[in-house]
């Protein structure tokens, strides 16, 4: 009775459907703080109709929205963005609360990144999906005006992970409804807070009701809008494995995806590197986060020159990041789920067994709390899971290798392919390295930095994912190319019938006319097809002689 009197006196938040706070009739699900165990709020969850109203919300909400010109959309995502600095610190500490990593690191690593995309947005969006002239190259259809335009795809369904519960979110919502669509967000079962507290700043920038939806639901429902053919396009990030179950539930309504899945990342350290630097860097990208960030350096391959005093650095390194305190002193935070921590022990405990050498770290600490201590390990064998399953945790393996050419291989020898570094003084093996190094991102004397630049994509290759998101390139998964051309409707197309003996003759005269690999021969061509009435009549002189820039 006590613990039900304790989960009634929590503090309950509601999805967002349609503007409005929607009571979950699925039940209630409790959020917890990973470093106490204490709870710290419950969300109530949507059963199936209540998650499908959402969708009709969205869907009912397109065709108004998708109207609306840049200048309402630019207002209305500043407003948003207003609203993020607004609340800034208290988003930071509920980040902080649910998902576990210090509120200096949301700032930093959340917070900042997506207002810095929602600014590139408003001052540049507009630019990126301005419709395109484009002047057709074919002769036979100079007559016509053409241009190509980006049309929004309707309801984005955007299913987002608990490692980054608000970096990974706004900036993808912004992008979907600056490009016209509707949204309807699935945040992480372990950071629902953040989510819905995502939709209630939506509310207050004041976006019309069904634009931007937030749904609170478990993972049986969340299977059921994947396959609801009202979603017009899905952007998940998460596990090879969901995103695999993910992209076979789309295939049943052709519903396009964009998958981000996950990484294996690899550092390469030369042996003209700046060591200190390295070391710095490597050590931040490996333990930020608890390691729970797809864009980890995983796997660290040193020249084996400079391989001793390298490790010696990262080790020390590795020894100044310490474990957040009860009052919040601290780099590094606990991992948000037990099930992970246990994923990062077995990992361990196999490689150890394969031969590997803890040299810091390796064991959780007691106490309350999901924590583990940044670790360092070497020798691990080139088939032990710590080299080639994601870990997603603060353990940093570190490897000797001959030459950069055997580095190289084995960086790339992964079925992720996420990003990856080069440490290097050098600027031919810099250019190298970005060159032959497989992945969607290559930093030289960094590693994942480009996350936080709103111009750059992000994504991977092979298990790594599917399309963008970030940047140009991301804003345009949000849309759908349109071809749009425009004939006065003067003249009969060229092509039309009657296939009469003039036209036989001027169709067969096209091909060396016009494709031929002899400029002799097109020039004769071009020549003879002058005396076909029928061009003439198509297009007359004026056109034919404004065309010559697609002869020869």
């Amino acid at each position: 009775m006590a613990t039900e009197t304790a989960v009634r006196s929590l503090e309950t938040f509601h999805s967002w459907v349609a503007g409005q706070p929607l009571p979950g009739r699925g039940g209630l699900r409790e959020a917890t703080n990973p470093a106490t165990g204490e709870p710290i709020g419950q969300a109530s969850l949507l059963d199936a109709a209540q998650a499908a109203s959402a969708l009709a919300a969205a869907q009912a909400a397109f065709p108004a929205w998708s109207r609306t010109s840049f200048a309402e959309r630019v207002r209305l995502v500043d407003r948003w963005r207003q609203a993020v600095v607004d609340e800034a610190d208290a988003i930071a500490r509920l980040v902080e609360s649910e998902q576990g990593k210090p509120a200096a690191e949301a700032l930093a690593a959340e917070l900042l990144p997506s207002l810095e995309a929602l600014k590139h947005l408003s001052d540049h969006g507009e630019d990126e999906l301005r419709d395109e002239p484009l002047p057709p190259g074919q002769l036979l259809l100079a007559h016509k005006r053409a241009r190509l335009s980006y049309v929004p795809y309707g309801v984005v369904l955007v299913i987002k992970p608990w490692n980054y519960p608000w970096g990974q979110s706004l900036p993808v919502l912004a992008a979907a409804v600056f490009a016209g669509n509707t949204v309807v967000l699935k945040p992480a079962p372990a950071t629902t807070l953040v989510g819905l507290r995502m939709g209630a700043l939506a509310r207050k920038a004041g976006f019309p009701e069904g634009v931007v939806n937030v749904v609170a639901v478990d993972d049986g429902v969340a299977a059921g809008l994947v396959e609801d053919p009202r979603v017009a396009k899905i952007v998940f990030t998460g596990s090879v494995a969901t995103g695999k179950k993910v992209m076979a539930a789309a295939a049943k309504s052709l519903t396009p995806v964009v998958l981000e899945l996950g990484g294996k990342d690899a550092a390469i350290v030369c042996r003209d590197a700046d060591l200190d630097l390295a070391a710095r860097g490597i050590a931040w990208n490996a333990f930020m986060n608890a390691g729970q960030t797809c864009s980890s350096v995983e796997r660290v391959y040193v020249e084996r020159s400079v391989y001793e005093p390298f490790l010696a650095k990262v080790v020390e390194e590795a020894r100044r990041v310490r474990m957040k305190d009860a009052a919040g002193a601290g780099e590094l935070g606990p991992f948000t789920l037990e099930r992970q921590r246990r994923i990062v022990e077995g990992q361990l405990a196999e490689a150890v067994a394969g031969g590997a050498r803890v040299l810091l770290g390796g064991e959780r600490p007691a106490g309350p709390g999901l924590f583990y201590p940044p670790t360092v390990v070497v020798d691990v064998g080139a088939g032990a899971a710590l080299m080639r399953e994601e870990t997603f945790g603060p353990v940093l393996p570190v490897t000797a290798v001959d030459s950069l050419d055997e580095a190289i291989r084995l960086a790339n020898d992964s079925p992720y392919g996420l990003t990856a570094s080069g440490w290097t003084r050098n600027p031919e093996t810099a250019e190298r390295l970005q060159r032959e190094l497989s992945a969607g991102v290559v930093s030289i004397n960094d590693h994942s930095s480009s996350f936080a630049e709103p111009q750059a994509p992000w994504g991977g290759v092979r298990a790594s994912g599917i399309g963008r998101i970030h940047g140009r390139a991301g804003l345009r998964e949000m849309v759908q190319p349109k071809y749009v051309s425009f004939d006065s409707g003067r003249k009969s197309a060229l092509w039309w019938y009657p296939y009469d003996a003039e036209y036989r003759r001027m169709i067969s005269s096209v091909a060396p006319a016009l494709y031929s690999t002899s400029f002799l021969t097109r020039v004769a061509g071009q020549l003879g097809l002058l005396r076909f009435a029928r061009l003439w009549r198509r297009f007359g002189a004026w056109r034919l002689i404004a065309s010559l820039d697609k002869l020869f």
